[in-house]
């Protein structure tokens, strides 16, 4: 009810904005804020003094569960949007509401489709920059380790000219398994590492992005 309630308030709102998504992107953050408070749990950041607030930037964490959505959304207080599979967007109200908020849809069976999805991504990060949540790893961990980052959404940084922030996600892993839906009482936090800023748009940078964020996220979950 939450959910759909400040979906269909920041989707009327967009329509009166001058960047439109915005409002939604703040209705995120509340809603992400409060359903973490009603299901009590608790959480922190740290490292959020590495941060602009007047910037736009590439979070890119692991990913161990589906509460690190909901800790991202509410920790981070900048218009965030992920990079979601082609099939969200035909859903009713969850699709109209992403696409309104600026989220980026790729259809990840077909890699003709994918580039282009982020070719088109790009441009509309430097006509209407925001920033954009990514798991590197592609799906879940099934054992609470970090996978092997794949570089495709990483490369939207060095062309779009964002910065790449490392963050990660603790104790996420320990409050619920892939394949439950119940929560543990631990208290979770959501880690963020200095900004990634790559000057120059070249192949060795491009070679190396995935492996350089990954060493840092794992520094995070480690220190």
């Amino acid at each position: 009810m939450l959910t759909t309630i400040l979906g269909l308030i920041g989707f009327i709102i967009s329509f009166f904005e001058f960047r439109r998504g915005r409002a939604l992107g703040y209705c995120a953050h509340l809603w992400a804020r409060l359903i973490l408070f009603f299901s009590g749990i608790n959480y922190s950041v740290r490292g959020l003094h590495h941060l602009e607030s007047n910037k736009s930037y590439i979070f890119a964490g692991n990913h161990a569960s589906e509460i690190d959505i909901l800790l991202a959304f509410a920790g981070l207080p900048f218009w965030i949007v992920s990079i979601a599979k082609i099939e969200l967007r035909s859903i009713p109200v969850l699709g109209w509401v992403m696409r309104a908020a600026g989220h980026i849809f790729v259809d990840r069976n077909r890699k003709s489709q994918s580039i282009e999805s982020l070719k088109m991504a790009k441009e509309s990060l430097i006509n209407m920059p925001r920033s954009v949540l990514l798991f590197p790893e592609g799906t879940r961990t099934k054992n609470g380790l970090l996978n092997q980052f794949k570089r495709g959404g990483l490369l939207l940084g060095i062309e779009a000219n964002i910065p790449i922030v490392p963050i990660a996600f603790i104790n996420t892993f320990a409050m619920v398994d892939k394949n439950s839906l119940t929560l543990r009482n631990h208290s979770i936090e959501l880690r963020i590492g200095k900004p990634i800023i790559n000057d120059h748009n070249d192949y060795e940078s491009k070679r190396g992005i995935a492996n350089h964020v990954q060493k840092e996220v794992q520094y995070l979950i480690d220190n």
